[in-house]
């Protein structure tokens, strides 16, 4: 099968670039002839504000890109169509451009964007769902929801609400991809076809070893920034009943908060490179994510269950999928520190229950989350999306 991956990447590389990168390269492991048309966002700042005006509108629907893009697809006669991000440089006339060749589209929903102009659910320190169901998402123009900006928000509306007009995301996608059941739930809720949307988690395309997990602090690993939890991380460990030393990995904007505010049994390590944080997690005893926004699928998790680390997770969202209360991890209530020291308390006492969670998040990894297993879901929607393309199947594929 020869497969084009169209992506347009972030201002800052993040899960996204891994998750594309690492489906490239397990393509081609399987002998397929896979190919990227990848279009990068660096130097759009530097741009006057006419140009980035025109950009914006680009957004919406681009001839330029739909030209581009339609010839990129006579020349490679790609079998299918992988999109991952096209907003803003792509835009969704990709879409129109495989329709117009005839070539199937699968689209991987990495965050809420389809749904919430501010791609993220996520205003004002808590889950906001206003704009789900609303042809015209107008709530997140009052509210500034996509950079803080109002008229940003406005034209991140404007591309929604003419793609949803014009039958763009109902017609010109054949598959869609939801990381987890609960994201494709909002999505059915947002408008998007419950008849077009697999579920199929990220994965780890490494091989990762299993630890031993005797290092004797917990860790946390993300982005130092408020929907991440960190500021109730802070506050659980000053709750803490007894010595438990944890490591923090990660930075950001409340980089200086923590700092400030730092337990004497807490460890601040900044930004690592990845083999170390491996490292970091293959000794930890267990891994904290207390998250406060519905998540895409973390690679974190994915990675500490790789090495037999159980984890700690918000009781939010997708998390409640990925992180199994009392099979590889435990809930807490989010932003509750209370809840959260208490859980921390009662997992550290139990070595027993820490080393079986930890044998179940490995076999979880195996089970959905390795290489191999992710490939066979992967082709398998291939394979849907042709067969929905050319009007094979039934009505309902999912």
């Amino acid at each position: 099968m020869k497969i084009l991956q169209v992506h347009n990447t972030y201002k800052h590389s993040g899960g996204e670039e891994v998750v594309v990168a690492g489906e490239f390269e397990m393509l081609k492991q399987y002998g397929h002839e896979t190919h990227q048309l990848i279009v990068e966002n660096s130097g759009i700042e530097e741009n006057n504000t006419l140009t980035k005006a025109h950009i914006a509108l680009q957004s919406i629907w681009s001839y330029d890109s739909y030209q581009k893009i339609g010839k990129k697809l006579q020349e490679w006669k790609p079998d299918i169509v992988h999109v991952h991000n096209t907003i803003p440089l792509i835009s969704p006339s990709v879409y129109a451009a495989c329709g117009d060749v005839g070539v199937p589209v699968v689209h991987t929903l990495h965050n809420y964007k389809l749904i919430c102009p501010g791609a993220y659910l996520y205003r004002d320190g808590g889950v906001c769902e206003d704009c789900i169901g609303k042809p015209i998402p107008y709530p997140s123009v009052i509210h500034g929801c996509y950079r803080g900006n109002r008229s940003q928000t406005a034209v991140a509306v404007a591309g929604l609400t003419t793609n949803r007009l014009r039958g763009t995301y109902k017609n010109e996608v054949d598959i869609y991809i939801a990381l987890t059941r609960f994201a494709r739930q909002k999505f059915i809720e947002g408008g998007l076809p419950t008849e077009k949307i697999a579920v199929k988690p990220n994965f780890v395309n490494s091989n990762i070893e299993i630890g031993e997990h005797r290092g004797g602090y917990a860790l946390f690993v993300g982005k130092l920034v408020q929907y991440k939890g960190i500021e109730t991380l802070l506050k659980a460990w000053h709750l803490l009943n007894e010595f438990i030393p944890l490591k923090v990995v990660g930075q950001g904007p409340l980089e200086i908060l923590l700092k400030s505010n730092l337990p004497n049994n807490v460890e601040y390590l900044g930004l690592l490179p990845r083999d170390k944080v491996i490292h970091l997690m293959q000794n930890a005893s267990f891994l904290i994510f207390p998250s406060e926004w519905y998540e895409g699928f973390p690679m974190t998790v994915t990675e500490a269950f790789a090495t037999g680390l159980p984890v700690i997770a918000s009781r939010i969202g997708g998390l409640t999928e990925i992180v199994k209360e009392g099979y590889s991890g435990w809930h807490f209530t989010p932003q509750d520190a209370q809840d959260l020291a208490h859980t921390v308390q009662l997992a550290w006492s139990d070595t027993t229950e820490l080393q079986r969670r930890g044998v179940m998040a490995r076999k979880q990894y195996e089970d959905y989350y390795s290489l191999e297993k992710n490939y066979q879901m992967l082709i398998s929607i291939y394979e849907t999306a042709v067969a929905w393309h050319q009007g094979r199947n039934s009505l309902s594929v999912f």
